[in-house]
C-alpha cells in the first residue's frame, strides 16, 4: 500500500458519502454498454489482465470481472476501496493507491482510466507522472484507454449556476474557470450540517494529452467522442476517449 498523501480536495470529496449521493445518477447500463463496445473494439481476449486506475467503487471493474477478465481496481479513496472489497473474488481485487505512483511493471494487457478521473493535480508534472505510471504497468503491445471530458465543449458551454436534488439533499453548484482549471463549488446541508466541497479539474485539451503520451512513449491510435465509440468531434462530442498502445 502506498504512503498516505496529504489531504486534498479530491482525497476528501471522493472519500465522502455525499459524493456518491450527488452522482448516484451515473448510468450503469451505459457504463456496461461502453465496456462491451470497448472490449470488442480492442479485441481483448477473455482472461486478459486489466487495471482500472481511479476505479471509484468499482462499477467498471466489477463488470469487467463478470465478463471474464482478471481485474485490479486502484483508487485513492480508502472508503471507496473498502466498499469495493466486499465484491472481491479470485479474479477481482482492489487496493488503495495514488495514480501518480508506479503500481506494476509490464503486468497488464489493458489499463483503464475512465470518467474524467484525471487532471486533478495542481502540479502539471503529476499528470505526466500518472501517465508514465499507467504506461509502466502496461505490457508491451498492451493498450491504455483514457476517458476524459471534451474540454473544448465543456469550456464553451459552462453553466455557471445549477441545483441538483438527490436523496432530498439540495446541492447548489457553482462553476467557474480559475486559471487552468474548471472549478465546481458544491454547497449543501446534510444531516443538519452545512458542507462545501470543491472540484478542480485541469483544462486539458487534445494537444496537451498528446504531449503526455509522447513523453510516456505511447502511440495514440484512435480518439472516440462518446461511449458509443462514435468519432471524435471537438465541437460536438461529449468525451475524448483516447486509445493508446505501448509498443
Amino acid at each position: 500500500m502506498s504512503k498516505k498523501p496529504k489531504a486534498t480536495w479530491y482525497s476528501t470529496w471522493f472519500d465522502s458519502p455525499y459524493y456518491h449521493i450527488l452522482y448516484q445518477h451515473h448510468d450503469h447500463s451505459e457504463a456496461e454498454s461502453f465496456i462491451d463496445k470497448l472490449t470488442q473494439d480492442l479485441h481483448l481476449p477473455l482472461h486478459s489482465s486489466v487495471a482500472d486506475v481511479a476505479c471509484g467503487r468499482g462499477r467498471h471493474a466489477l463488470y469487467l470481472s463478470k465478463k471474464g477478465y482478471n481485474v485490479t481496481g486502484l483508487d485513492l479513496s480508502p472508503n471507496n476501496i473498502s466498499f469495493a472489497k466486499a465484491k472481491e473474488s479470485e479474479d477481482l481485487h482492489f487496493l488503495v493507491h495514488d495514480m501518480r505512483l508506479e503500481f506494476a511493471n509490464n503486468q497488464f494487457d489493458l489499463v483503464l482510466n475512465l470518467f474524467t478521473s484525471f487532471g486533478y493535480f495542481e502540479n502539471e508534472q503529476d499528470n505526466y507522472d500518472a501517465i508514465i505510471a499507467m504506461a509502466t504497468a502496461c505490457k508491451q503491445d498492451g493498450k491504455i484507454v483514457i476517458d476524459f471530458m471534451n474540454t473544448s465543449k465543456v469550456v464553451k458551454n459552462l453553466v455557471a449556476v445549477d441545483t441538483k436534488v438527490a436523496q432530498h439533499i439540495h446541492f447548489d453548484i457553482a462553476k467557474s474557470i480559475d486559471a487552468d482549471f474548471i472549478v465546481k463549488k458544491i454547497s449543501f446541508t446534510g444531516h443538519g450540517n452545512a458542507y462545501q466541497f470543491e472540484e478542480r479539474v485541469r483544462i486539458i485539451y487534445q494537444d496537451d494529452f498528446k504531449k503526455y503520451f509522447k513523453h510516456a512513449k505511447l502511440k495514440l491510435e484512435k480518439i472516440y467522442g462518446s461511449y458509443d465509440l462514435k468519432p471524435y468531434s471537438e465541437q460536438t462530442s461529449d468525451r475524448m476517449i483516447f486509445i493508446l498502445s505501448k509498443s
